[in-house]
């Protein structure tokens, strides 16, 4: 139960890395050792809640044990506790412990700190060090959310030579927290609402870092007409002074000792945590596109009046996103998006690497990431096979006002972490109106979501939003909140579907989807958005009906698909990459990654097909 500590494969104060490999849930690396948590803990239930009262976190004896990472619902099986089965359908309140010996830290003179880490985890988390409860570096006494990551630094004087460490996790089924399309007091599990899956659900880890330094949080903007980027780093700091922040940047393909470029930036950091914009100029740069996902290293240095650094490496890629009048624009051109939807669930790692390599053997270069957090390795291997990324806010199942601060909440999460990836292009607020049900009658629905929809635009400009995917977009004076304008369509009959198909692109705002188009006060279409069927297919659930053999629904795809392309349509997604629960649409085997229909089927260019070019 106590793993030696791992390397990255960096030594301290380098800049050239050794290996790419990452076995962290995190796309920014640092030049450290960690102490890999993940494996075998105790556990317990505590379905009367006591643990707090009875101060479970001083010591006690656990019943049983656990696999972290995995999720309570696994967990409470394995317990085989009669008393609390697999399922629950209100409160569950689960604690964690085990014990771990404190690494050597070499000589560092003073300059590090111990830091620990869970990659995802909650909904509620709580963690004590040897009976002390600890803070977020934000300062939250309970974390709140479980798709993005969260540490704490570890005070001296809580430190053992051997240490115990305790997490309660509590979560329930209450509507007003975002849950994507996991059951909830309001959705039932069945049909599309999936089983719950909470809890411990990534890695856990003890580092070094250092007491003034980087967080491993990167947001890159690039203005392509110029060569330039805008990189927003967050500096934290316990000793004010003078610091130079240094950026080198290097190729990523053909790596070189010396740097494409150096830029040094001055600063007077005072204790706590800061946001700092700095712009650098990359001549002659390669731009990232899904045909070529040119990419460059960033490794950023944050050196202390005694020439002490601090550093962490991560990668980006120069790129444009435009929605332009009738088509989206990447880096200047009309780009057609050949997407899928993709429902990563409960897949491990590994199978969500396989996953993404065959959707883009479909030929799509666009994934929409379906109301929920996947492992930030996902978002870089994106980058790397060039596919465009479309990201959703997993959503809450009500509309209240604490619903739409937990939105709000778990978006601003989301983006700290995941604005340095080229990939990732279009960003959902909600999606078919769920928490958001009274979008088209409750103005403060729409005031928050059009607040968001300014906010994204204002603070990352790298990015396309969509107020509420699918129907019910929100016009405002005649100005929809919306960069796209969609829909999502779903019928087997050929007929139908043109018909469809034909309204849409006419302008017809009801009777196309379940809902109007649009609410809020008229808009009217005259092509001054793109439009996308961002949703359709779903060959092969039971409800929609349509073919059943791979034959069947190889041919009922291209007929479909070749409909979209014959029309002033900006792009489609089709509906899914793979099965999961009861929704058995998928093209792509969940466990394999091995195609049920021809490769390149979800591509633009298929045999016999006349795309209308933008």
């Amino acid at each position: 139960m106590t793993p030696e500590p791992t390397n990255f494969g960096f030594s301290a104060g380098s800049t050239t890395p050794t290996t790419r490999v990452n076995p962290l849930p995190r796309a920014v690396l640092r030049s450290n050792n960690y102490l890999l948590l993940d494996g075998e803990w105790r556990f317990a239930l505590d379905p009367a809640d006591a643990g707090l009262r009875d101060g479970w976190y001083l010591g006690r004896k656990y019943e049983h044990t656990a696999n972290w990472p995995g999720s309570v619902e696994d967990h409470m099986a394995q317990a085989k506790d009669p008393a609390h089965p697999k399922t629950w359908q209100d409160n569950v309140v689960a604690w964690y412990e085990r014990e771990f010996a404190l690494p050597e830290r070499g000589d560092d003179n003073g300059h590090s700190m111990f830091q620990l880490t869970f990659g995802a985890c909650g909904y509620e988390t709580r963690v004590w060090l040897n009976g002390f409860p600890l803070s977020t570096i934000e300062g939250e006494a309970v974390h709140y959310g479980e798709y993005t990551s969260f540490s704490y630094e570890l005070r001296e004087e809580h430190l053992r030579p051997v240490n115990r460490l305790t997490v309660r996790i509590a979560d329930n089924m209450d509507a007003e927290t975002p849950r994507g399309k996991q059951e909830s007091h309001v959705y039932k599990r069945g049909g599309i609402w999936y089983q719950t899956y909470t809890g411990a659900v990534r890695s856990v880890w003890l580092e070094m870092v250092e007491r003034n330094r980087l967080r491993t949080r990167v947001g890159v903007e690039s203005v392509i007409e110029d060569h330039l980027v805008r990189f927003n780093l967050t500096t934290r700091i316990h000793d004010p002074g003078l610091y130079t922040l240094r950026l080198q940047v290097y190729d990523w393909v053909a790596p070189s000792p010396q740097p494409l470029a150096v830029s040094d930036f001055p600063l007077r950091l005072e204790a706590g945590q800061r946001q700092q914009r700095v712009v650098m100029e990359l001549p002659g740069a390669q731009l990232w596109s899904p045909e070529t996902p040119n990419l460059y290293r960033l490794v950023a240095q944050l050196i202390d009046d005694n020439g002490y650094v601090a550093e962490i490496e991560t990668h980006f890629g120069l790129r444009k996103i435009e929605s332009r009048g009738r088509w989206v624009y990447l880096n200047n051109e009309p780009t057609y998006l050949d997407g899928i939807l993709y429902q990563p669930g409960t897949a491990t790692y590994e199978e969500m690497q396989r996953h993404m390599h065959s959707m883009k053997a479909l030929g799509c270069n666009l994934v929409r990431v379906h109301i929920a957090g996947v492992d930030p390795r996902i978002y870089k291997l994106a980058d790397e096979l060039g596919l465009l990324l479309w990201v959703e806010v997993p959503s809450p199942h009500s509309s209240t006002p604490r619903s739409r601060e937990n939105h709000r909440a778990e978006l601003l999460r989301m983006l700290a972490l995941i604005q340095n990836h080229p990939s990732v292009v279009i960003w959902s607020l909600y999606n078919e109106d769920w928490g958001c049900q009274d979008i088209a009658v409750n103005p403060e629905t729409r005031r928050y979501i059009v607040e968001m929809y300014h906010y994204l635009h204002i603070n990352h400009p790298q990015f396309l939003v969509v107020d509420n995917d699918g129907w019910q977009h929100i016009s405002d004076e005649g100005r929809l909140k919306s960069d796209l304008l969609t829909a999502h369509l779903y019928t087997p009959d050929l007929p139908r579907w043109q018909e469809l198909l034909d309204r849409l692109v006419a302008g017809e705002m009801e009777g196309v989807a379940v809902l109007p188009l649009v609410v809020g006060d008229p808009f009217f279409y005259r092509r001054q958005k793109p439009l996308v069927v961002s949703e359709w297919g779903g060959f092969g659930f039971a409800d929609y009906g349509g073919p059943q053999s791979a034959e069947e629904r190889t041919e009922r795809i291209r007929q479909f698909k070749r409909e979209l392309r014959a029309r002033p349509i900006a792009g489609d997604v089709y509906t899914q990459a793979t099965n999961i629960e009861d929704e058995r649409n998928g093209l792509i085997d969940p466990h394999t990654g091995e195609l049920s229909v021809p490769a390149g089927l979800l591509a633009s260019g298929l045999p016999g097909q006349e795309p209308q070019n933008p």
